[in-house]
Parts: structure tokens; C-alpha cells; sequence
């Protein structure tokens, strides 16, 4: 197919891109935002990130496997902690406990629970990936970027593989039925990462509960602790060092959260940094429209 040519050479360009870049700032790569952490993610049975089927795998910091579960269950295995300074939810792993069951979602925390992937340009490339992170850099953020591009040359193949097979042409495409079931939970991988969908029907199939952990959520401890890494690296002493609000939004956008592409915001991201000294005041206030 020509249009997979162009497209494999594309995602061939853009790996290059970001292995050059990797290895050309290796020490920034390291610095930056690195730290331990759980992943989380859904798996086939030979253990390959699936984005549609499978189940759910826990990881821990060095890539051994906590717990993995069926989808159904994650209640048993995953809470969600309050913070009174925050709107959203702070998801963990159960056994583990809050903070320290803390854990990421998405292409670094899927290519960091796995043991290989699903098809095979893209596992070569995983190799590559495993090479590069041998001495323990698997915890480093910037890597988000790297494991996109694996991520995509994994959805290229599997797309090439659908598209020739001659099902893909057939007529049965569609069964209806009636409702069967009061209460459904969906679980799926998105390009941001794990999306969990719980929801509880009356016989009229009106919602009556529902409770959604999206990749947004699941990472919502590991991008505070991005930030805080960023803070103690840029503040010192009431000093800012210039370029704190570009390294924050870059902490940011290494989980392409939601909470900045869904204000449609163009540019630069809408920033607003207030810091405190030890009696609670304010000492600076930076911002970015």
C-alpha cells in the first residue's frame, strides 16, 4: 500500500528526530522530571500493550509485574484520593497505599509494563528503547515523546494488517440487541493512556451511577510530581532561574493532559506559578496569558 510507505518513512523521520535529540542531550533526558514510579496499563496475553482488550497490568518501578486483573475488578485494585486544594482525583494502587501506590498512564507507562510488542518493526524499535534504558531510565518524563513514536509505528502495523485483511470488506458489521445488562465497564487505552468507563442502569436505561478514571486523572500524581521536580530545580533560595514556566509546561505536556487541549488553547499554554515562602506568603506570582 503506498499510503503505509509514506507513512511508515514519516514515522522513521520522526524517530530519528527524537533518538537524535535524546542522545544529543542525554544529561538533560536523565535531569529532567526523573523519578520512580508504578505504571499501569492494559495487556494482551503475551504481555504487549493492547489498546482495546486484555488485562490490566500494574507495574512496578523496575518493570515487575504488582498485579494484573481483569478489567472488571478495578475497583479492588485502584482508589482515588482527595485533596482539598484540587478539583481533580488522585488514583493509586490499593495495596500500595496513597502516595506510594502512585502510578503512570500512557505510551511510557505501556512500553515500561510490557515485555515486548505486537507487531514487528515495532518491537525492534521497543528493543532499542529497552537498550537506551538499561541503567534505570525508564522513570525519565521526557521519554513520553520516544514511546509515542513506537506507539505509532505499533498502530501503523496493526492498521496494515486490518485494512488487508478481507473481513474488513464483509457485510455482517452489525448486531443489535437489546439491553441485557444493568451495569457495564469499558476499558480502553487512548493515546494519553488508560481510560477506565463504569456505568449503572435503571430498566429504562437511564444512568444511574456512573465513574470515569480517565489517563488525565491516573496521572494527575505523577504530573504534580513533575512540577514539584521542576520547582526544586528552578527555585532556590526565593531565586526563580529563568525558564521555570517553560520547563513546567514542558513537565505538562510530556502527559498531553487534557486539561490543556481541551481549552483549545494555541500557543504557548496559559500559565499562572504563585510561590510561597515558609510563613505561608506570597514571595512571587509569574504569569504567562
Amino acid at each position: 500500500m503506498v499510503g503505509f510507505a509514506e507513512a511508515y518513512s514519516t514515522c522513521e523521520t520522526a524517530l530519528d528526530i527524537i533518538k537524535g535529540w535524546g542522545e544529543k542531550n542525554l544529561a538533560e533526558v536523565k535531569r529532567f522530571a526523573n523519578f520512580r514510579s508504578n505504571y499501569t496499563a492494559l495487556m494482551d496475553e503475551n504481555g504487549c500493550p493492547n489498546m482495546y482488550e486484555g488485562k490490566i497490568r500494574i507495574a512496578g518501578p523496575d518493570k515487575q509485574v504488582l498485579a494484573e486483573f481483569d478489567p472488571k475488578e478495578y475497583l479492588t485494585y485502584i482508589g482515588e484520593h482527595v485533596e482539598p486544594w484540587s478539583y481533580m482525583k488522585f488514583p493509586f494502587y490499593k495495596s500500595q497505599g496513597y502516595p506510594q501506590g502512585a502510578y503512570r498512564v500512557g505510551p511510557l507507562a505501556r512500553l515500561n509494563a510490557a515485555e515486548g510488542m505486537s507487531t514487528p518493526r515495532a518491537d525492534n524499535e521497543f528493543r532499542n528503547y529497552l537498550a537506551l534504558t538499561r541503567d534505570g531510565l525508564w522513570g525519565c518524563t521526557l521519554l513520553y515523546h520516544y514511546t509515542r513514536q513506537i506507539e505509532l509505528l505499533n498502530c501503523l502495523e496493526r492498521a496494515e494488517g486490518i485494512l488487508k485483511d478481507e473481513r474488513v470488506c464483509g457485510t455482517e458489521i452489525r448486531t443489535t440487541t437489546d439491553p441485557v445488562n444493568a451495569e457495564g465497564i469499558g476499558v480502553i487505552e487512548a493515546p494519553r493512556g488508560t481510560l477506565i468507563h463504569h456505568y449503572r442502569v435503571n430498566k429504562y436505561g437511564a444512568i444511574e451511577k456512573a465513574n470515569l478514571i480517565v489517563a488525565t486523572g491516573h496521572n494527575n500524581i505523577a504530573m504534580n510530581r513533575s512540577v514539584e521536580l521542576v520547582a526544586k530545580e528552578y527555585i532556590h533560595k526565593g531565586d526563580v532561574r529563568e525558564g521555570f514556566l517553560n520547563r513546567v509546561e514542558g513537565a505538562i505536556r510530556c502527559y498531553d493532559p487534557c486539561l490543556s487541549c481541551a481549552t483549545h488553547a494555541l500557543g504557548q499554554m496559559a500559565l499562572k506559578v504563585q510561590i510561597f515562602g515558609h510563613d505561608g506568603g506570597i514571595l512571587y506570582e509569574l504569569r504567562r496569558d
